[in-house]
């Protein structure tokens, strides 16, 4: 066997350490490698995870598509549509119905209109509340019921510092109506 020059011209000592330079580099190639490889390896078991739940989400999709169908057939029928900003007012309105029939003191009462999405559109009321608890309950209750389309986008609810009997609650109440682009029918 032929040995290079440059080889047999190295003593024993730098023979042994250009061996362990070599093994050196040999082994952090094969950790780079290895490595590489295992992250891939977990990166498909992460995608392939992902995408089974997808799967699954998916069969309960098909499997319960008759029910979102209803349910959707059903928000065409009943939510009702943004007419004019004169909404707002109205929901207010309702609100302060609502509140007198449980003696329930509004403060700060305010009107605006919401966010537009794909789904809904909002108009809102911003109101203040100071009442015992269980007439606030009950007018939690009343006013949203899934025919009324009406959405506590806040909730702040503190016992009053002056009375420990009484509740003040700030709420941000929405009005959910059909979006703009929907066709009616």
């Amino acid at each position: 066997m032929m040995l290079p020059a440059w080889y047999e011209r190295m003593n024993r000592r730098e023979r042994l350490l250009s061996w362990i330079v070599a093994g050196a580099v040999i082994a952090l190639l094969n950790v780079v490698i290895w490595s590489w490889l295992f992250g891939a390896l977990g990166r498909a078991r992460a995608q392939l995870a992902e995408r089974r739940a997808t799967r699954a989400e998916q069969a309960v999709y098909v499997k319960e598509r008759s029910l979102w169908e209803n349910r959707d057939q059903w928000l065409r029928q009943h939510q009702p549509w943004l007419k004019n900003a004169a909404d707002a007012s109205t929901l207010l309105d309702e609100l302060k119905q609502v509140a007198g029939k449980y003696n329930i003191l509004i403060e700060n009462p305010a009107i605006g209109a919401g966010e537009t999405t794909p789904n809904h559109q909002t108009v809102f009321a911003s109101i203040e509340t100071k009442s015992p608890w269980p007439p606030l309950v009950h007018f939690l209750y009343d006013v949203q019921q899934p025919e009324a389309f009406v959405v506590f986008e806040s909730v702040n609810l503190a016992i009053d510092g002056a009375d420990p009997t009484m509740m003040r609650c700030k709420l941000k109440i929405a009005r959910w109506f059909a979006p703009a682009q929907r066709k009616k029918g």
